[in-house]
C-alpha cells in the first residue's frame, strides 16, 4: 500500500474500529478518534518532508483499473495545488476534535461522522481520477448532513436540509459537465482524468463554455461563488462550532480546488468568460464584506466575511496568470487558518455566555486577556493586515488581477477597506469598553483552547512573516498550469 492510500484510508480505518467500541464510553470513542485524526495529520506531514516541491509533476502516484471500458480507476498522487490542501484538511479535523469536548450528546455517532468527513475530504484532494474525485466529493454530504441535523442549532433541520440540496444540485450540473465531457473518444492514457483533459482540447467552443458554467455552478456552490452563497450563513449559524471550522476552513476550498483543476482543462473557455468571473468576484467581495459589516451575530458575520474572502480566491483563478493564481492558493490557505480560528473563538466564547450577539459583550480584555489576544491576531488576518498570511494572500491576487485588468482593483482596495472596519468594530465592541453583565466571571483559555488556537495564530503570524515555504511548495505546480494554459490560448 502507498503513502497515499494509507492516509487516505487512516479515517475510514477508525470509523471501522469507532463502529465495534461500546457507545457508553465516551472517554474511549474520544481517544480512538484524535488518534486516527492525529495518524492522518502526522502521514500528511511526513507526504510533505517527502514531497519535492521542484517538481511540477503528480507525485506519489497510484494506479489501479477499476472500469476499463469507461478508462476509471483508483488512481491517486498530489501536486502543488492539492498539497496544501491536504494539509489543512488533516490539521483542522484535529483542531475541530480538540474542539469538540463539549459535545456530550450521541458521542459515538458524533465522531464517527467527523472520521468519516475526513475520509472524504482526502479523497477529494486526493484523486487523480474525475470518477473518484465525484463519488469522494459526494460522501462529504452525508456526515455533514447529520452533523449539523443531530448537533446543531434551534434550527438544524432546515440548515442541514438547505445545504445538502444546495449542494446535490451543484453536483448535478457538475456530473452534467463531466458526463458532456466523456462523449468524447477517451484516449486511455493513465486516469480518466488525464483522458478527460485531452478530450476537452477536441470539444467545440461553444461546448467548452457551457460545460465550465456546469463546472463554475458545481464547484461554486460550494466555494461559495455569489449568487450561489444562499446554504452558508444558516449552515454556519447552525453548525456546531467545531464542524464550523471545518465547513468554512475545508470544505469552501473543495470547490475553489475543483475550480481551479476545471479551469485548467478548459482554459479557453475561461478566457472567454473571465468577465464573468471577475464580475462574481468583485460583487461577492463587496456583498460579503457589507453583510458581514452589518452582522450583530458574530458566527454570522464570519460566515459573510468568508463569502468576500473566497470572492478573492474566484478573482485569483480568474485572472490566468502566476501571481493570481498563486494569490487564490494562498487566500484558500490563509482563509482556511483565519476562519478557522475565528470559529473556534468565538464557539469556546459561546460555550461560557450562551450567546452571540456582538452587543452583549465588552470589555473582554480585563477578564479574558488571552481569548482577546487571539482573537485580535485572527482579525488582523481577515482584514489582511500587514505581517499576517491574509496580507500576503490578498497582495498576490490584488497584482494578479492588476495584470489583467489594470484600474478596476480600485475595488478591490473598497473590499479591504470594509474588512478592516468590521474587523475593527469587532475588537472595539468586544474587548473595549465597560464590561458588561455577561462579562463578568468569565474563565480566560485552557491550556487545551491555547494550543487549538495557537496553533492556527502561529501559521498566521508565522506564514505572514515568512511566507516563502508555502508559496515556494506550489510554486513549480502553477507555473506549469500556467505554461499549459498560455500554450492552449496561443
Amino acid at each position: 500500500m502507498g503513502i497515499l492510500s494509507l492516509l487516505l484510508w487512516t479515517p475510514a480505518t477508525g470509523v471501522l474500529i469507532l463502529i465495534f467500541a461500546p457507545s457508553q464510553n465516551t472517554h474511549v470513542i474520544r481517544i480512538i478518534a484524535h488518534l486516527f485524526t492525529s495518524l492522518a495529520l502526522l502521514l500528511s506531514f511526513w507526504v510533505l518532508h517527502l514531497y519535492q516541491q521542484s517538481s511540477a509533476e503528480l507525485q506519489f502516484n497510484e494506479y489501479f483499473p477499476l472500469n476499463p471500458n469507461l478508462g476509471s480507476a483508483y488512481a491517486l498522487g498530489v501536486d502543488g495545488v492539492s498539497m496544501p490542501m491536504l494539509i489543512l484538511a488533516t490539521l483542522l479535523t484535529s483542531i475541530a476534535l480538540l474542539a469538540s469536548y463539549p459535545i456530550t450528546n450521541n458521542v459515538k455517532g458524533y465522531y464517527l461522522s467527523i472520521l468519516l468527513l475526513e475520509f472524504g475530504l482526502l479523497g477529494v484532494f486526493l484523486a487523480q481520477d474525475w470518477a473518484l474525485f465525484y463519488i469522494a466529493w459526494e460522501l462529504t454530504l452525508i456526515p455533514l448532513f447529520f452533523l449539523i441535523g443531530r448537533w446543531g442549532g434551534k434550527r438544524r433541520h432546515t440548515a442541514s436540509l438547505n445545504f445538502v440540496l444546495y449542494t446535490m444540485v451543484g453536483s448535478v450540473f457538475m456530473l452534467m459537465s463531466l458526463l458532456a465531457i466523456s462523449q468524447y473518444d477517451l484516449q486511455q492514457a493513465g486516469s480518466l482524468m488525464t483522458s478527460m483533459h485531452q478530450a476537452a482540447k477536441d470539444m467545440p467552443r461553444n461546448e467548452q463554455i457551457l460545460v465550465l458554467l456546469g463546472f463554475l455552478i458545481g464547484f461554486g456552490v460550494k466555494m461559495p461563488v455569489f449568487p450561489l452563497h444562499g446554504w452558508l450563513p444558516l449552515a454556519h449559524v447552525e453548525a456546531p462550532s467545531p464542524i464550523s471550522i471545518l465547513l468554512s476552513g475545508v470544505l469552501l476550498k473543495m470547490g475553489a480546488y475543483g475550480l481551479i483543476r476545471a479551469v485548467n482543462m478548459l482554459p479557453e473557455a475561461a478566457h472567454i468568460l473571465q468577465p464573468l468571473l471577475i464580475s462574481l468576484a468583485l460583487i461577492g467581495m463587496i456583498y460579503g464584506g457589507l453583510l458581514a459589516w452589518r452582522q450583530t451575530d458574530l458566527k454570522a458575520m464570519i460566515a459573510y466575511s468568508s463569502v468576500s474572502h473566497m470572492g478573492i480566491v474566484l478573482l485569483g483563478i480568474a485572472s490566468l496568470n502566476q501571481m493570481g493564481l498563486t494569490g487564490a492558493l494562498l487566500q484558500m490557505t490563509s482563509h482556511g487558518l483565519v476562519s478557522a480560528a475565528l470559529f473556534l473563538l468565538i464557539g469556546l466564547l459561546y460555550e461560557r455566555t450562551h450567546t452571540r450577539n456582538i452587543q452583549d459583550y465588552g470589555g473582554l480584555i480585563y477578564n479574558m486577556p488571552r481569548f482577546a489576544l487571539f482573537i485580535s491576531l485572527a482579525l488582523f488576518g481577515a482584514m489582511g493586515l500587514p505581517g499576517t498570511f491574509g496580507f500576503i494572500s490578498e497582495l498576490h491576487a490584488l497584482i494578479g488581477g492588476f495584470q489583467q485588468w489594470g484600474g478596476l482593483m480600485i475595488v478591490f482596495s473598497i473590499t479591504v477597506l470594509i474588512s478592516a472596519a468590521y474587523a475593527m468594530r469587532t475588537i472595539n465592541l468586544l474587548l473595549l469598553g465597560p464590561a458588561k453583565t455577561t462579562a463578568f466571571n468569565l474563565m480566560d483559555l485552557n491550556r487545551r483552547e491555547q494550543a487549538a488556537a495557537g496553533i492556527l495564530v502561529i501559521g498566521i503570524i508565522g506564514f505572514g512573516l515568512i511566507p516563502n515555504p508555502v508559496i515556494e511548495l506550489s510554486a513549480a505546480t502553477i507555473s506549469n498550469m500556467i505554461t499549459q494554459i498560455s500554450q492552449r490560448l496561443l
